[in-house]
């Protein structure tokens, strides 16, 4: 029994720090998005989203850059997450 918990222990240790480095791996993905958005062609439908997906990575940015709880490197990567989907759809959106 003992020897289980102290597996345990080893993993939540381990996967603590984990959130810390997957935050920029996430924020990458959404910057790639958003590029590949702008280089669309950008209209009225997707342009907004455009907006919104940058300002959510400068948010997960700043999240990242001032964690200090696993909650605040959630809330970086769900930002950046969300980020992604604003992206994904103004480039379904853009003009053909």
């Amino acid at each position: 029994m003992k020897a289980q918990i102290s597996i345990a222990m080893l993993v939540l240790a381990v996967a603590a720090p984990a959130w810390a480095f997957n935050c920029p791996v996430v924020i990458k993905q959404a910057e790639d998005l958003i590029k590949k958005a702008e280089g669309t062609k950008v209209n009225a439908d997707s342009t907004p989203l455009i907006g919104e997906a940058k300002k959510l990575v400068a948010e997960a940015k700043t999240h990242h850059e001032n964690a200090k709880t696993k909650k605040d490197h959630g809330d970086a990567i769900r930002k950046a997450k969300t980020a992604s989907a604003y992206a994904e759809e103004a480039i379904t959106l853009a003009t053909p």
